[in-house]
């Protein structure tokens, strides 16, 4: 008899079955500096007030910046309160 508690899991197996996911915030012509760093302080878990800025300049300079990237279900969490904040959001990504 096999004791199932020694399973190993495949890594590329256990990859697929929990997706990564990226989250992207798009330049727009409304969303002040001020909101977009302050929406991303509030949503964004552990983010620095450097590293809110500096991806807003970002979204403002390059068109769009990645906030986060993780597991799939947290990503949609996040897509979902940054676009309920009035932020101009690109698709979520799968990776």
């Amino acid at each position: 008899m096999v004791n199932s508690l020694g399973t190993v899991l495949d890594p590329k197996k256990s990859k697929a079955k929990y997706p990564e996911a990226r989250v992207i915030v798009l330049d727009d012509n409304f969303n002040t500096f001020q909101h977009v760093a302050n929406c991303l302080l509030t949503i964004i878990p552990s983010i620095s007030e450097q590293r809110a800025w500096d991806l807003t300049i970002k979204v403002d300079k390059t068109g769009s910046a990645e906030v986060w990237r993780g597991n799939l279900e947290q990503a949609e969490l996040y897509h979902e309160q940054l676009s309920s904040k009035g932020l101009t959001m690109a698709p979520i990504e799968k990776t």
